[in-house]
């Protein structure tokens, strides 16, 4: 099975697109904590960040700032938070996510307690429809600057 965002990269797979060059695209979060949550993700298959050249690491984290600047106007969160955390999809990734309190950006929203344990389980959030997706996407769509 191949890389999911590389399909999404490559046009194979359906994604809602907020912003999209050569290099680099984002797109709308299928599970977010909260609506306006996006993915940054180099075209180019890289597994983990860290091993991001420079100069990548710097687009991605230029975008997310413009993506978050545009949530702040479209969204109206008290923060914007910005997570690498390297699991999930084994593809480079920078999530922004629009926070309105402390555990938006945090594992809380997959937590939950089993026989006394605590268990983290992403199928406890569910996907958002495309059509609601796609909305969010038009509001934070971003053009590539000159």
């Amino acid at each position: 099975m191949g890389c999911k965002f590389c399909a999404i990269s490559q046009g194979s797979e359906a994604a809602s697109i907020v912003y999209e060059d050569e290099f680099v695209m984002a797109f709308m979060s299928l599970q977010p904590a909260r609506p306006g949550e996006c993915l940054v993700i180099p075209r180019k298959h890289v597994d983990h960040f860290t091993d991001l050249d420079d100069q990548m690491a710097s687009r991605i984290m230029v975008l997310a700032q413009r993506i978050g600047r545009k949530m702040r106007e479209e969204f109206r969160p008290e923060r914007i938070g910005m997570v690498v955390h390297g699991f999930g999809v084994p593809h480079a990734h920078l999530i922004v996510v629009p926070q309105y309190d402390l555990n938006d950006i945090t594992s809380a929203r997959f937590a939950s307690v089993e026989g006394g344990n605590v268990v983290f389980d992403l199928r406890k959030t569910p996907e958002v429809e495309r059509a609601v997706l796609d909305a969010q996407a038009a509001r934070l769509k971003l053009v590539p600057e000159a």
